[in-house]
């Protein structure tokens, strides 16, 4: 069980103007960059920082997690929070990259926890 990388999450209406800025600002190209269309969404990563692209309606439920946890075994992390007093407020699902799930932690932080299983 290891987190992998942590993520910073920015949620952008415009994923284009985003992108190029902060390519730009970090000296660095995204990584990846992908759509999440059953939740209108479109995605990219560029170092630590993980934008999140919608319209305003559509990021609302998104911008109450505060970070991105890239791990192992999302299942593992599963079993270990709940027996450490986290709460899963979104169950183990698939997603474009793997699987994900929502976690609040017991100091009332909220993480997105993901898996990957192709690399995007």
């Amino acid at each position: 069980m290891k987190i992998l990388k942590t993520l910073i999450r920015v949620t952008v209406n415009d994923l284009d103007s985003a992108l190029s800025f902060y390519e730009n600002l970090l000296g660095i190209k995204a990584q990846s960059r992908f759509g999440y269309p059953e939740m209108k969404l479109e995605l990219a990563t560029v170092g630590d920082i993980l934008l999140i692209a919608g319209s305003k309606e559509v990021l609302k439920p998104f911008q109450d997690t505060n970070g991105t946890f890239l791990v192992d075994s999302v299942e593992e992390f599963k079993n270990y929070l709940e027996q450490q007093g986290g709460k899963i407020i979104g169950r183990i699902k698939d997603v474009p990259t793997g699987r994900n799930m929502i976690v609040k932690h017991p100091d009332g932080a909220v993480i997105e926890y993901v898996e990957h299983f192709k690399q995007v």
